[in-house]
C-alpha cells in the first residue's frame, strides 16, 4: 500500500442497543487493516456511543487537521455526529460501513442503515463524501479502502432526470394513461395524515414542511404529541382488546409465549389507532414508535402498524410523514397494502439486497410456505411484532423524496426471492433488474431516504407517469 504520507482521523460510531460484543470484533478488524495502510491514524480507536464522547472526538480530530476524517460506521447511529462534523469542518470525510451475515438471527449491527442515514444528511448539506460497504475480511477490502483513502471511491451525487429520461415509454403514454395518473395524483387530495410525536434526533429522513408537502400533494398533517396515543390506548376497554386479540390469533402463532401485560399494552396501541382513524378521518398515520413506545408506555407499536396497513391506513414508523404519503400514493395504484421497509445490507457478490423492518410487514405478504409467529422487538424485548419472510414475486419499490432538497420519486423494480429469512422479524430477499453493485452505488450517491415503500406488482410506468403529470424529477435506482 502507499507510503505513510497522510494523516487520517478516526471516528468509529457504535449504538449500545445493538451488539456491542460483536460491533468491537468487527472494528479490530477494521483498525487491522487501517493499520497497514500506510496513513498515520490519530483519534479514538475504540466504539463512541452517541453523546458528549463522540462531541469531544469530533473537536480533538478538527484542531488536529488531519488530511481526511474517515467515519467507522460500525453499528447503526443516526446523522447527528456525521451533521456536527460536517458543520464544524471542511476536511474531505470518508465513511466505510460494513455487513453482517445473513443468519435469520437478529440485526446485529445494522450498519447499512446508519450509512443510509448520512448519506442522505450530506445530499442535504450539499457535501461531497467518499464511502465504502465491504466486510474488512473480503478480498477486495484492501483495494478498496485504498480507493476510499484516495477519496475518489463514490464521490459524486446523482442527478435526477426527467420522468421521459428515465423511462422512455413515458413519452408513447395514451391519454388513458395520463388521465389515470391524474386521477391518482388527485385522490391524494384532502388525505389526512396524523404525525404523532417528532421524528427522532439526527433523522433528516423524516423531516418534512407542512405546505410545501400540501402544495406537492394536497395532503394535510395534524401534529400530536405522543403522550396523546398512550392516554388514547390506556383508555381501550377489554372488549376492544379482545377483538384486536381474537383477530391477531387467527393470523400468527405464539402470541400465549410472549409477556401478556406487554402483549396488552401492544393491543391497546392498535386499539387507539383505529379509533383514532375512525373519528377523525385519518387516513395514515406517522408515528414516532422509539423509544418511548418501549420506555415509557411499554409495548411495541410494530404489530399495530402491521393490522392497520393490512387494512390499508400506512403507518410509517419514526414519523416519517413523507413515508405515509409515499405508502398512501403506492397503495393508490396497487390497490393492496404496502410495506415501508429500511434497506439493510447489498450484497454484490450474490447480487441481491435485503429489506427489513422490526415486524411490521401487512401478513398478506408473508411467504406462502411461511408460518407467521408472534415475536418481540430484538434491541426492545417487548412484544407485539410479525415474524415471517416476505413472499415471492415481483416488486415495485417507491420513495417520494427529497433528496438534496429536492421533491422526487425514487423508484426501484425487484424481484423477491424464496429465500430464508435473512433477520428477525420481516425481511426479504430481492434481486433488482439491475445489479445490485448498481443499485447500491445509486442509493447512496442519491441520497435517498432509509425507508422505501414495496409492494406486490410492476408498477414502474405508472409511477413514471405520475412524475410526469405532477412534473417531478424522477431517479430510477433499477
Amino acid at each position: 500500500m502507499s507510503s505513510k504520507t497522510n494523516t487520517l482521523g478516526l471516528l468509529p460510531l457504535g449504538r449500545s442497543t445493538f451488539d456491542v460484543d460483536y460491533a468491537e470484533e468487527r472494528l479490530a478488524l477494521m483498525l487491522d487493516l487501517l493499520e497497514n495502510s500506510g496513513q498515520e491514524i490519530i483519534g479514538p480507536k475504540t466504539l463512541l456511543f452517541d453523546g458528549d464522547a463522540t462531541t469531544t472526538a469530533i473537536d480533538k480530530l478538527v484542531a488536529l487537521k488531519p488530511d481526511n476524517i474517515l467515519v467507522l460506521q460500525v453499528t447503526f447511529t443516526d446523522a447527528g455526529s456525521i451533521a456536527e462534523l460536517a458543520s464544524k469542518t471542511e476536511i474531505p470525510l470518508l465513511i466505510w460501513s460494513i455487513p453482517e451475515p445473513r443468519a435469520g438471527d437478529r440485526l446485529r449491527l445494522n450498519s447499512f442503515c446508519g450509512l443510509n442515514l448520512a448519506s442522505h444528511m450530506l445530499g442535504l448539506l450539499h457535501r461531497p463524501f467518499a464511502w465504502m460497504y465491504t466486510a474488512p475480511e473480503s478480498s477486495q477490502a484492501e483495494v478498496k479502502l485504498n480507493q476510499l483513502l484516495r477519496g475518489d471511491f463514490n464521490k459524486k451525487a446523482l442527478t435526477p432526470l426527467l420522468p421521459e429520461q428515465a423511462y422512455p415509454g413515458v413519452n408513447s403514454s395514451t391519454e388513458e394513461e395520463k388521465t389515470k395518473a391524474r386521477n391518482s395524483l388527485q385522490a391524494l387530495q384532502g388525505k389526512k395524515i396524523a404525525r404523532i410525536g417528532e421524528h427522532p434526533p439526527g433523522f433528516s429522513t423524516c423531516q418534512y414542511d407542512a405546505t410545501a408537502l400540501n402544495q406537492a400533494t394536497g395532503i394535510t398533517v395534524d401534529e400530536h404529541p405522543i403522550g396523546m396515543l398512550f392516554d388514547n390506548a390506556k383508555l381501550v376497554d377489554k372488549t376492544q382488546v379482545d377483538r384486536v386479540r381474537e383477530k391477531v390469533a387467527q393470523q400468527v402463532s405464539g402470541l400465549d409465549k410472549v409477556d401478556q401485560e406487554q402483549l396488552t399494552r401492544s393491543l391497546k396501541l392498535t386499539g387507539a389507532l383505529e379509533t383514532l382513524s375512525t373519528n377523525h378521518a385519518y387516513d395514515a398515520f406517522a408515528l414516532r414508535c422509539w423509544p418511548e413506545t418501549f420506555t415509557e408506555y411499554g409495548g411495541a407499536a410494530c404489530g399495530a402498524a402491521a393490522m392497520l396497513g393490512e387494512n390499508r391506513v400506512p403507518c410509517a414508523c419514526e414519523a416519517d410523514v413523507y413515508g405515509s404519503v409515499t405508502q398512501l400514493l403506492l397503495q393508490e395504484i396497487s390497490n393492496q397494502p404496502v410495506f415501508l421497509v429500511d434497506l439493510v445490507d447489498v450484497d454484490v457478490e450474490d447480487n441481491t439486497a435485503v429489506v427489513w423492518h422490526c415486524g411490521q410487514a401487512p401478513i398478506s405478504m408473508c411467504a406462502k410456505t411461511a408460518k407467521p409467529r408472534a415475536t418481540i422487538h430484538t434491541n426492545r424485548k417487548m412484544p407485539l411484532l410479525y415474524e415471517f419472510p416476505l413472499r415471492a414475486g415481483q416488486v415495485t419499490l417507491l420513495r417520494w423524496s427529497q433528496a438534496a432538497g429536492q421533491q422526487q420519486l425514487m423508484i426501484a423494480s425487484a424481484e423477491m426471492l424464496e429465500r430464508k429469512m435473512s433477520f428477525t422479524g420481516t425481511s426479504g430477499v430481492l434481486k433488482f433488474t439491475e445489479p445490485a453493485e448498481t443499485v447500491l452505488e445509486r442509493v447512496i450517491s442519491s441520497g435517498l431516504e432509509h425507508h422505501v415503500a414495496l409492494v406486490y406488482g410492476d408498477f414502474t410506468q405508472q409511477l413514471a407517469q405520475i412524475a410526469a403529470v405532477a412534473d417531478l424529477p424522477v431517479t430510477r435506482l433499477s
